[in-house]
Formats: structure tokens, sequence, C-alpha cells
């Protein structure tokens, strides 16, 4: 696990200086106590890190499960009984990879995994505008079109234009431009500029310029809520005292299980579908295991949940930034979370001066490597059954929220599978005539007929004149749907009334 440890230590550095606004943020979003996001962010790293198999994702606290947490901590009541119900979720997660259910992940289009990473990376991209311009009213980690601020995404940005702080433009403007850079000429002239990765560089600055800043630089100034807002401890014993342990006496409640299995389930949708998405933007085009990826998250959540922390999820944020900075093991997730541990204990006061503005200009770029112009070019290029899927994704992303999003690119993906599957149900030769004159119609029913297929199989056999013969050859068929089978009984029947002869080849009739 170690031997990429050259790429690995700086991309983690990255991935937690990422991290740490992320979590703060979703754990506000979500009604739960700050530190509650910087422990699913620890354990999303370190726990969920050395037990995945991805070897580029990274786990934490998620923006999609926000608003299903926030509104199952009031409906339960308190936040221990909560984390019972995370607790629980971890054990629905670890026994449903242990029932192989990670075969899921398959079944998501790749247009619309293609469609998912473009529509983040725009998201992530429009998100962090406000955040550059010293805007910093929405939490960071809402990335939902309706804000919890009341804004949307765009009337955001306007507002952001108006009331910007001119320190903190500064800021990320001199921070992007650093690490385009960074990234474009000084990686390629020096090996240790591949070393010092840019955003840590980013970071840095961001620290100066607020302290040249506190001592009356340019007479700028950074608010409170321009910086990251980590709660501080004073003691080791007031470090431990924000620790929280389930209410145990809650296992026996149904408003509990039943929000446990919604979490669970939605934590394993977002996973799975983070993990194909995570293997896409893979260099090496590595498979992570996704069996043993809902056993990692179903461990992660259960000791989160035991601790006091949100549930955790693989998350695309991370993950990408995690790519994009040159992270080659599943070293750089875990050390990523020890960095979490470390600075909670340790560095509060110093991460506590980083400007959110120095962390936009890292997600911006982050963002704009995730949508790159070219690849809508690329998925128009290759026609409409992919493009729209993937469009539509995007959008529904932009417009609503990640799950919604990817619900919508499903139903378009789905609905050009069944197109497909419509007109591929069956092929029909040339009509030949026979001694006597009678036409001949030879139908060959495909591999897999479903009862998709019904419809298209009706229009052809609909189509065959009177006084016809056909022939509904069913012999490289593996499986006809009950529905297809039962249709051609019936058609043989009626076919009569035509005078139409009706043969077939391998037909197993349907039982009762």
């Amino acid at each position: 696990m170690f031997k990429e440890i050259k790429r690995d230590f700086p991309a983690s550095i990255v991935v937690f200086f990422v991290a740490v606004p992320l979590c703060l943020g979703i754990a506000l979003a979500s009604g739960a106590p700050l530190f509650a996001g910087i422990i699913s962010g620890i354990i999303g790293g370190i726990v969920v890190g050395l037990a995945s198999g991805s070897p580029l994702g990274v786990s934490g606290p998620a923006a999609g499960l926000a608003v299903i947490v926030l509104t199952a901590i009031d409906a339960l009541g308190s936040w221990p009984t909560f984390l019972m119900a995370v607790v629980l979720a971890g054990v629905i997660q670890l026994a449903m990879g242990f029932a192989r259910a990670g075969f899921v992940a398959f079944f998501f289009p790749s247009s619309v995994i293609k469609g998912m990473l473009t529509g983040i990376g725009l998201l992530i991209f429009l998100k962090q505008i406000p955040h550059a311009l010293g805007y910093d009213k929405d939490a960071e980690g809402d990335f939902s079109f309706f804000q919890m601020d009341g804004e949307t995404t765009l009337s955001s940005i306007g507002r952001a234009f108006e009331l910007f702080t001119p320190g903190a433009v500064l800021i990320s403007v001199i921070s992007i431009l650093l690490l385009i850079l960074w990234e474009t000429v000084l990686t390629k002239k020096h090996k240790i500029f591949q070393l010092l990765q840019g955003p840590i560089v980013v970071v840095v600055f961001g620290i100066f310029m607020n302290m040249l800043y506190q001592n009356g630089f340019l007479n700028l100034t950074l608010a409170a809520d321009n910086l990251v807002r980590l709660p501080v401890s004073n003691t080791f014993t007031e470090f431990l005292s924000q620790f929280t342990m389930p209410e145990f006496s809650a296992i026996a409640r149904f408003d509990v299980w039943k929000t446990a299995m919604v979490l669970a389930i939605v934590a394993s949708l977002e996973t799975l579908l983070c993990v194909e998405a995570t293997d896409k933007l893979d260099p090496d085009k590595r498979i992570t295991p996704t069996n043993r990826e809902l056993k990692a998250q179903g461990l992660g959540n259960l000791v989160s949940g035991l601790i006091g922390g949100l549930p955790v999820t693989q998350v695309i944020v991370r993950s990408s930034a995690n790519i994009a900075f040159g992270g080659q093991t599943k070293l750089s997730a875990v050390l990523h979370g020890f960095w979490l541990l470390l600075s909670a204990m340790t560095i509060v006061s110093v991460l506590n001066m980083i400007p959110l503005a120095s962390l936009a200009a890292i997600l911006m770029i982050v963002g704009y490597k995730l949508a790159k112009p070219v690849l809508f070019k690329q998925m128009y290029n290759l026609g409409w059954e992919q493009f729209i899927p993937f469009i539509m994704t995007v959008a529904g992303i932009l417009l609503t929220d990640l799950l919604m999003g990817i619900t919508i690119g499903m139903i378009f993906g789905i609905f050009f599978t069944l197109h497909h599957s419509y007109k591929n149900s069956y092929s029909m030769k040339d009509v030949v005539t026979s001694e006597n004159n009678v036409e001949t119609h030879h139908i060959i029913l495909a591999e897999n007929v479903s009862f998709f297929n019904k419809a298209s199989i009706m229009k052809a056999v609909d189509s065959i004149p009177e006084n016809s013969r056909v022939i509904i050859d069913c012999s490289k068929s593996k499986s006809i749907a009950h529905d297809v089978v039962e249709y051609i009984e019936d058609y043989k029947s009626n076919a009569k009334s035509k005078n139409i002869k009706v043969e077939t080849i391998e037909l197993k009739s349907p039982t009762a």
C-alpha cells in the first residue's frame, strides 16, 4: 500500500483540505453537531479506507443524505436515537455486502455515469463561485439546486456578485492562477513541483494573505464566515466530550429501524454510483469489488454511529479531488482520515485561518476537470441513445440534486434500452413463395425475449396477410417471457380465421 506514497502523500493532504469544510458544511446542513461531520470524515478515511477495495475512492459524510438526516433527527426526537439508526444502517449494509447485492452497480448505463460526473463537475464549479467571491451564506456541501439558505444555485451566484468581499476575490483569483501555472508549466519543469502539490501552496498562500489582512494589508479583511470554522477543543478531555454514544434502548423502536433501512439503501446507492464513477476516472481503469465496498461502508457506518458521526458513503467530490491531484492507491484516503483526526486534536486554530476562497479555487479546478467542454462533443458524437441520457442526467443534477438527477438520467436510459429491445426482439427472413403459391414468413425470435418485446412481436405478426403461412422459430431463444409465449399460442388459434397456418419451432407452451 506504500509503494506509491510519493504521490499518495501530497494527494492525501489536498483531499484533507477539501474534506474539512465539506464535513462541517454537511453536518450543518444535516442539523447535526458540527464535530459529527469531522468524525464521519475520520471514519470514512481510516476505517472505510482500510476495509475498502477501492483504490481511489474516498468516503465521508454525503451531501445526498443531508435532508434525510435533518428530517430523521427531528422525527426520532434526539441525536443519540438517530445514531442508533446509523449503527443499524451499518449492520444492514454489511448484510447486503455478504448477500452480494453489489451487482446493482452494473445496471447503471455508462451515459448516466458520465452525466453524473459532468453534472457534479458543473455543480462543484457553480457552487464554489459564491465562496470564491467571499459570499459564504450557504454552507459548503449543500449541493441541491434549492439551497438551505433559501437561495438557488443561480440566485446565490447573482447575490454573490452584489455582495462580494474584495479580500476573498483577490485570494481566489491569485489561487486559480497559481493552480493553472502549477499544472501547465511548473510540474513539467522540475519534480519538486510534482511532489509539492499546487493546492497545498494555495492553502498556505491563503493563510498568509489572511494574516496580512489582519495586519491592515491593502485595507482588506475577511469575516469569520469567510474562513474554515472547525470546533475548538482547549483540552483533550473537551475533545473527547464531542464524541457521542447512541441510545441503545432505541433498538426496539420501529421508526428507528425504518430510518436505518432508508439510510442503508440510499447510502448504498450513492456509494455504488460513486464506485462506478471513480472507476471510470481511474487512469489505470481498475475495478472496485462492489460487495466488498458495501461491507466496508457498513463497517464505517457501524463505527461512525457508535462514536457520534454522520452516516458515510463513498463521495465523488473527495474521490475526484484525490484522482485530480495524483492519488494512486487507497493510502491517500486512509492518510486523509489521519490528517482529519490529528488536526482536530492539535492545529484547529491554524485550520481556522484558511480562507474558503482558497478551497473554492481548488474545487473549481476539480469541477472543470470533471466537466471539460470536449466531453459534451464526444457524447454527442456517440448518438442520441448516449447523448440524451447523458445531458438529462447533467440537467437533472444541476436543477434538483444528485439522486434525482441520476433517476432522471436512468429513466431516459431505460427508455432507450426498451426502444432498442423493441427493435431487436426478432428478425424476419425474406418472404418466400411455396409451391402452392402461398407466402411463407419466417420470424426468428431473439436469444432473450422479455415482456417488453411483446408489442414489437405482435406488430410483426399482425402484419402478416391472410392466406399465408408463418413459421415462428424459437430455437435460438434461451428464454422467452410467459406473456410472449401465451400470445403466440393465442395467435395460433386466432390465425385460423384469416386462413393463416402457424408453425412453431421449439416453443414451450405456457404452464397454468
